[in-house]
């Protein structure tokens, strides 16, 4: 599925349109989920604007001014990865971390034919971090963010799948990208590509491409897991930008449901018996084994595995930024016209009294539980529709932050 700039029309003419439509593909969410998610590869042709995104001047204020260090870098040459050591050191005197970036070393290494790989963006550039954390939202599964920036010319991996969907937005420059279809269909997270490496090469080698394409600025490329996928940097420099959407699968959630089964018979005292001694029951091992069947399946038949598959959700990703200063102050200011409202990307879930967060869970009275749960919405409050007392806790949890930051 390919689109046109005709096809993707300006962001600001779809008000109220997703990322995904106004941004990265041009569909709906209905439609991306019906066509496109986990089934194929798809390319749309200059979906949108980046610049405001991602830049060459970002990839080189990270470098060179953020005082990043490891894992935040890493360096590939010739479809290898090269040794941190190569490219990091001690930054000087009160910042003397030994593997901080060195962008002397960087520069050498870039100029030599290296691709730089600056990784977890959603953590260190901000118009990258708001763009993960509304596709997150939207898609409902975790979203990282890598930038890969290549020398002209050069290649930074040999062709390989990822366990996690990717969209790639290019940013600068052009690049070749030639896609093969999956030689193992919806690897999980424990099923990386150098487990299949022999056929990996082999369907590069020999096989015929899904689609043998030029990225340029503005291009997006989805990817679901495990397509193959080689790229190769044109005449100049090219940056392009990763969203690695690590996807919930039917085996998480059948992994949680068993946790949860598993649970409930570690409370059953003929579950914890032991099993019986050789000598005395020669077949009783047999037997056994099919009352554990037996109590297992019952198990799972009425596990609930909702807590610990949203604990799960909920530890996959950060809340928005908090800064401590302005948090003190609105805290310190509190009064009953004080705007506020539920921080972002929390993950809350309500169960009973108790209020679940990325940030710890809280336990209320009665009393509280109705201006509680008004706040899921998301929407703005002010300090006195929930009560001074109750608007307070929850700004000192970090739950709570004010409307105007």
């Amino acid at each position: 599925m390919s689109l046109s700039r005709t096809d993707v029309q300006d962001p600001g003419a779809r008000e109220g349109a997703g990322i995904l439509e106004s941004r990265l593909t041009g569909l709906s969410r209905e439609d991306f989920a019906r066509d496109v998610w986990g089934r194929t590869a798809s390319l749309t042709r200059e979906a949108n604007d980046f610049s405001d995104v991602f830049s060459p001047s970002a990839v080189d204020e990270l470098i060179s001014r953020r005082g990043l260090r490891t894992p935040f870098l890493r360096v590939a040459k010739d479809g290898a990865t090269l040794p941190s050591s190569s490219f990091t050191a001690p930054a000087g005197v009160g910042a003397t971390v030994a593997d901080q970036l060195d962008d002397t070393a960087l520069w050498r290494a870039f100029a030599d034919g290296a691709t730089l790989v600056l990784q977890a963006l959603h953590r260190t550039w901000e118009p990258v971090a708001d763009l993960v954390s509304g596709l997150s939202t939207e898609l409902g599964h975790p979203v990282q963010a890598n930038a890969y920036v290549t020398p002209p010319q050069n290649r930074g991996f040999d062709a390989h799948y990822d366990v996690h969907d990717v969209f790639v937005l290019q940013i600068e420059g052009a690049k070749r990208w030639v896609i093969h279809e999956p030689v193992l269909p919806d690897p999980l997270r424990d099923q990386p590509w150098t487990d299949h490496r022999a056929a990996v090469a082999d369907r590069a080698a020999h096989g015929t491409p899904h689609l043998d394409t030029m990225l340029r600025p503005g291009d997006v490329l989805y990817l679901p897991r495990g397509w193959l996928h080689s790229a190769q940097a044109q005449g100049e420099v090219s940056i392009h930008l990763t969203l690695g959407v690590h996807a919930w699968t039917r085996y998480a959630l059948a992994e949680h449901l068993t946790r949860a089964a598993l649970a409930a018979l570690g409370d059953d005292p003929s579950m914890r018996r032991s099993l019986p001694l050789a000598e005395e029951e020669p077949n009783g091992t047999d037997a056994v084994l099919d009352l554990v069947r037996e109590r297992l399946l019952a198990a799972v038949a009425e596990a609930d595995p909702a807590p610990l598959f949203h604990r799960a959700r909920r530890s996959q990703a950060r809340p928005a930024p908090l800064g401590p200063v302005a948090q003190l102050a609105a805290l310190s200011g509190l009064v009953t016209t004080s705007p506020v409202r539920l921080r972002k990307a929390l993950e809350p879930r309500l169960e009973g009294t108790r209020l679940f967060t990325r940030v710890g869970y809280l336990d209320f009275p009665a009393s509280d539980l109705v201006p509680v749960a008004r706040l899921l919405d998301g929407q703005v409050r002010t300090a006195g529709d929930l009560g001074l007392a109750l608007a307070g806790r929850l700004l000192r949890a970090g739950v709570l932050v004010p409307a105007d930051r």
